[in-house]
């Protein structure tokens, strides 16, 4: 095995991920890997976040995301030519990923000059690019970021950044293989009644799994849908779909339940 220090991305802007997110990822990545590792946390806030963990600024994007795009566009700053000198290929991690699995394999599949990710899981049969865990070599797909810089509507025709990876990367997108990376929503929580009924449950041979929109992992280990809802009972909570207004809020109140989902608490920690 080459033994070669592996590199790691996340980036944290804003206020919706405390520096707690990059801690535990780091806490994760080096409970998960085999080989030597940096952790580049690109940020607006390096407040908290552990010392292991090398800070750098967000890179810039080079122009301003027009409204109408609601994707994570800050992410497309990673194609530029010179990310801070770094070299080489780096596995991206959004923050609210949670490691289950060692990802070695992350580092030893595929081509160093691929783009890597995982499918699309809401249109399977697009064959689209979902990049809540994408590798790719630095600055060997500069263009990427050239094409929004000259043309920011860009953004608003993909709507968002996992569209423009599929649609503009040139030779295409490799998918990683089905059960490393799943979705806490689509692959863990399963068809809303039995939600009522089950804990979600970790799928087999799952390394990594991603939590886009909500729940996020301290919700899903509390067992509420967002940081503004509460624990409930099933009884508590079907009582509170008579407060919503109109079919469709109490179609999506009800579908919203979520028991206590303790392996996700076992994994994410520092």
């Amino acid at each position: 095995m080459n033994m070669s220090k592996k590199m790691i991305i996340c980036m944290k802007w804003g206020t919706m991920y405390g520096s707690e997110y990059v801690n535990n990822m780091y806490g994760m990545i080096k409970r998960n890997i085999s080989y030597p590792f940096d952790l580049f946390c690109m940020t607006d806030n390096t407040d908290g976040i552990r010392n292991e963990v090398q800070c750098l600024p967000l890179p810039e994007l080079g122009f301003k995301v027009p409204p109408g795009a609601p994707g994570k566009w800050p992410k497309q700053a990673l194609w530029q030519d010179d990310l801070y000198g770094l070299k080489g290929v780096a596995l991206f991690l959004d923050l609210d990923s949670v490691i289950v699995g060692n990802i070695d394999a992350y580092f030893e599949y595929g081509s160093e000059n691929d783009v890597i990710t995982a499918r699309n899981w809401i249109k399977p049969w697009l064959r689209g690019a979902q990049t809540s865990v994408f590798r790719f070599k630095i600055g060997s797909h500069p263009y990427m970021l050239d094409q929004l810089r000259e043309n920011p509507n860009l953004c608003v025709t993909y709507q968002f950044e996992q569209n423009y990876v599929t649609s503009e990367i040139r030779g295409g997108v490799t998918f990683w293989p089905h059960s490393w990376t799943k979705h806490f929503r689509r692959h863990c929580m399963g068809p809303w009644p039995l939600r009522y009924l089950k804990v979600p449950r970790l799928p087999n041979n799952c390394k990594i799994v991603t939590f886009p929109g909500s729940p996020n992992p301290p919700d899903a280990i509390e067992g509420r849908w967002n940081d503004q809802s509460k624990n409930r009972s099933v009884i508590e909570h079907l009582k509170d779909a008579s407060h919503k207004k109109g079919l469709k809020q109490i179609y999506k109140h009800i579908r919203r339940y979520l028991k206590p989902t303790p392996w996700v608490g076992y994994h994410w920690k520092p």
